[in-house]
């Protein structure tokens, strides 16, 4: 089964990874709904760097990026929007910023090269040195990685998505989804040695 449309996560349940965001971002919804634009901003702060670094890991590129997020909260802020149809607003951002980005690749002259993944979000706690990877390293075994695995193992790893929910952000089934990221920490730990 192909995964959600944009229609469907409007419409969708929330997800049960982010219960603790999902009460103060469904306030700031339903406020913005209401035409209270500072809410706007809490969005934006409550979401804009998960949504940069789905759109960096996509895009590979900072500036592109930025832009990308910027579109997302440029029509966020149309007040003809309908954000009261909106049961997960974090999936439906991260859609927003999936597609915004897809479209800024769509854009690039054939055969660009991709700068290297900024490794932010591959930084480990501080508490345990051990889980240290080096960043220049992790960025390009990532890099080796295609697209829509780098995708899902953001999705899944640092925005802490269901495979059901990067399903509906990416337009796959969920076993597609899962796979990928079987996939994609199978050959990660094979190139740092981890296993054969």
């Amino acid at each position: 089964m192909a995964g959600e449309s944009l229609m469907e996560l409007e419409l969708g349940a929330p997800s049960p990874v982010d219960a603790p965001l999902a009460p103060t971002l469904r306030s700031s919804f339903d406020r913005l709904a209401s035409g209270d634009s500072a809410a706007l901003e809490e969005i934006y702060g409550l979401l804009s760097r998960e949504l940069y670094g789905l759109a960096l890991w996509r895009t590979g590129n900072a500036s592109e990026a930025e832009d990308a997020v910027q579109e997302v909260f440029v029509r966020l802020a149309d007040p003809n929007l309908d954000l009261r149809r909106v049961r997960d607003p974090r999936a439906y951002l991260l859609t927003m910023a999936r597609r915004a980005a897809v479209d800024r690749l769509r854009s690039r002259p054939r055969g660009e090269s991709l700068e290297d993944r900024v490794a932010d979000f591959l930084a480990a706690p501080e508490e345990d040195p051990s889980l240290v990877v080096d960043a220049a390293a992790a960025s390009k075994w990532l890099k080796r990685l295609g697209e829509a695995q780098r995708e899902v193992l953001f999705l899944r790893e640092y925005a802490g998505l269901s495979f059901r929910r990067i399903g509906a952000v990416t337009g796959v089934s969920t076993f597609t989804a899962a796979s990928r990221h079987r996939l994609a920490i199978r050959k990660l730990r094979k190139w740092m040695g981890v296993e054969k």
